[in-house]
């Protein structure tokens, strides 16, 4: 029959290349796997809609890192704490690498993804950015840290384009600089009112901005490429940062003495250190899922919010001198974040373009016009 139809006849000799396609229950390659369960403090967001997946992130976020905020600025209300903050990152980078590794024995695929150099450079960017920061609250109040913590959304953007080739169009450009302003307005409202800037505290939070700034891209870039579990970021970024900073401690000095202190005031150090880290872990969790779903620069728009409502809770709980300028610093940052998610939902809200407005305000001249000849 395969005579009649022209075929031709193979014996059965020659060699054959098969393909199998591994079933639901076989683990596939990381670098071809698509679809993967992401699970956020056991809850299973892959199950969820969009929409539904950003309100629960955003929520985690502003929940655990409101309580963080809070209890920062609580250990370094202690009187005697504010030289210790390279130690504090330390117990926080210990906390947080015990429950990465706990979260990771609780989880079915436990390999390593992410190749080690890469976590050497997110070590070393997140020691940068959560070291510097922690350190800088010795020399500049809070609200202010804050404040310029929130002026990495500039540099993100210049780290995406850079580090992904990512572009950025009109309305996110706008919304940077919006912020960016809004944030300068409320520094400079805050020089005026208490005037204890400090240069090298300066320094130290410019620095914590720049790292933080080229974290956020190289993680989301890492979790892509490697499809790498949130879990599995934590353990070993952080575990690798812990190393750094106990080598730096060991190797500069200060570390009997920050001991010492702590063994003095157990409760509030230990004990509000292992509150502040956990809630610091829960909430970098939401904002590692953020950044898996909706990348980096909406990850660093939602932190940013919170950090403004950070700073009104501040005010609320931390007395403080306070002037009307901070309420339009706070404007332009909201206005910046609506801008921001403008870009991002362009499709579903239609904003009217200066051609709708011009003939608008031509028809309403027009109204007025008629109304007066009447």
């Amino acid at each position: 029959m395969s005579a009649k139809y022209g075929l031709v006849s193979y014996n059965s000799s020659r060699k054959h290349i098969s393909i199998s396609i591994p079933s639901s229950t076989e683990v596939m390659s990381p670098h071809i796997k698509s679809v993967e369960e992401l699970r956020v403090l056991g809850i299973n967001l892959s199950s969820f809609s969009s929409p539904m997946q950003f309100f629960i992130c955003v929520a985690g976020v502003f929940l655990f890192y409101l309580i963080y905020g809070y209890l920062q600025e609580l250990i370094f209300s202690v009187e005697g704490f504010k030289p210790f903050g390279w130690y504090l990152t330390l117990i926080q980078f210990g906390f947080y690498s015990i429950f990465g590794l706990v979260e990771l024995q609780l989880t079915q695929d436990k390999r390593r993804r992410i190749p080690g150099k890469t976590y050497m450079i997110i070590a070393f960017l997140t020691v940068g950015t959560m070291g510097l920061s922690n350190t800088s609250l010795g020399y500049l109040n809070y609200p202010t840290q804050v404040i310029f913590k929130c002026c990495k959304l500039i540099p993100v953007m210049i780290g995406g384009v850079f580090i992904q080739g990512k572009r950025y169009n009109l309305a996110d450009v706008s919304a940077a600089l919006c912020m960016s302003l809004g944030l300068i307005w409320f520094t400079l409202a805050d020089s005026k009112v208490a005037p204890n800037f400090n240069v090298t505290g300066v320094l130290l939070i410019s620095l914590a901005l720049c790292a933080d700034a080229a974290i956020g891209n190289v993680q989301e870039k890492a979790m892509k490429l490697h499809n790498g579990s949130n879990s599995e970021m934590v353990l070993y970024s952080y575990s690798i940062g812990f190393v750094y900073i106990l080598t730096g401690l060991l190797c500069v000095g200060g570390l009997r003495t920050a001991v010492a202190f702590c063994s003095e005031h157990p409760l509030t150090t230990y004990g509000y250190a292992f509150l502040f880290s956990l809630t610091g872990y829960f909430g970098i969790s939401f904002v590692l899922a953020l950044i898996k779903l909706f990348g980096a620069l909406v990850a660093v728009t939602v932190t940013t919010g919170r950090k403004a409502m950070t700073v009104v809770l501040s005010f609320m709980f931390f007395s403080k001198p306070f002037t009307f300028q901070y309420i339009w610093g706070g404007l332009l940052v909201l206005l910046g974040i609506f801008l921001n998610v403008y870009s991002k939902n362009q499709d579903k809200m239609k904003l009217p373009s200066i051609k709708d407005l011009r003939s608008w305000l031509l028809t309403g001249k027009k109204v007025r016009f008629l109304s007066q000849n009447v």
